[in-house]
């Protein structure tokens, strides 16, 4: 196989499918090895091919997330990218609890997405950035403050994890730090570990509970949108064009989903 990627896509539109197909084909870098539009078909091409990952819609015959949910049991190895049109926060939710690795919206560029299975495959989770960001805002407001108190985080980590709860993307922490990307996602990979969360979106809710929905942080890390208390500029995130795989919700593959 080398370094090619065995993909099976999973849409119950034929024309959107297709386009996704030949797109992923043009790159020459992966092999499309199943196609279907239902849950059954999901679970087929999962236990037949094995492929590295398999795309699923959340809005198919027999339901995205529940084939998702069937196929992190059967077929662990397989892993999971949800490609759909819904932006509904339990949708995101669900399909990360059910073992989706990626949660992208149809409107990203044929680059972008390769870019994102590609680091999926390497063991890194992702959840388009506006999308995340809603995500923490809502389960912020769906569950009770009721967490035992952080462990020892040095000045750096919780400095970094206080902008990761404001909704900063790696990007954008190191630019308001003066870091590297590198050493932010190193920094988060060990707040992480300390929190024994999964993903930065637990991490942050942890925070913002812990320090009053964020408003102690504000204390020991810079404003939004500033260094060291001077004005900077900030790019737009959280379309599908302009992140990375490595600025969204990205995972230490060691806190996926416990089975």
């Amino acid at each position: 196989m080398g370094d090619r990627l065995r993909v099976g896509i999973i849409d119950d539109h034929p024309l959107f499918r297709e386009g996704v197909v030949h797109t992923l084909r043009s790159a020459r870098v992966l092999d499309v090895v199943g196609e279907g539009g239902t849950a059954e078909d999901a679970l087929r091409i999962a236990k037949e091919e094995l492929p590295d990952i398999l795309l699923l819609d959340v809005s198919m015959p027999g339901g995205g997330i529940e084939a998702a949910r069937l196929i992190a049991r059967v077929c662990p190895i397989v892993k999971m990218i949800m490609l759909t049109v819904s932006e509904n926060e339990d949708d995101v939710a669900q399909a990360l609890e059910a073992g989706a690795k990626a949660y992208i919206l149809k409107g990203t560029s044929g680059p972008e997405l390769l870019k994102t299975m590609f680091a999926i495959s390497r063991g890194e989770s992702y959840v388009t950035p506006g999308l995340a960001a809603r995500l923490l805002t809502h389960a912020i407001r769906q569950e009770p403050p009721r967490q035992p108190a952080l462990p020892e985080l040095t000045e750096r980590e919780a400095q970094i994890l206080a902008q990761v709860a404001r909704g900063l993307t790696n990007k954008e922490i190191a630019r308001d730090l003066s870091l590297s990307e590198k050493t932010v996602k190193h920094h988060m990979t060990n707040v992480m570990q300390k929190l024994q969360v999964r993903n930065r979106v637990e991490a942050a809710m942890l925070f913002r509970r812990q320090s009053g929905n964020g408003k102690d942080a504000a204390t020991s890390t810079p404003e939004r949108g500033t260094r060291n208390g001077a004005a900077v500029p900030r790019q737009q995130g959280g379309n599908s064009s302009g992140e990375s795989a490595g600025t969204g919700i990205v995972t230490d593959p060691r806190y996926q989903r416990r089975s």
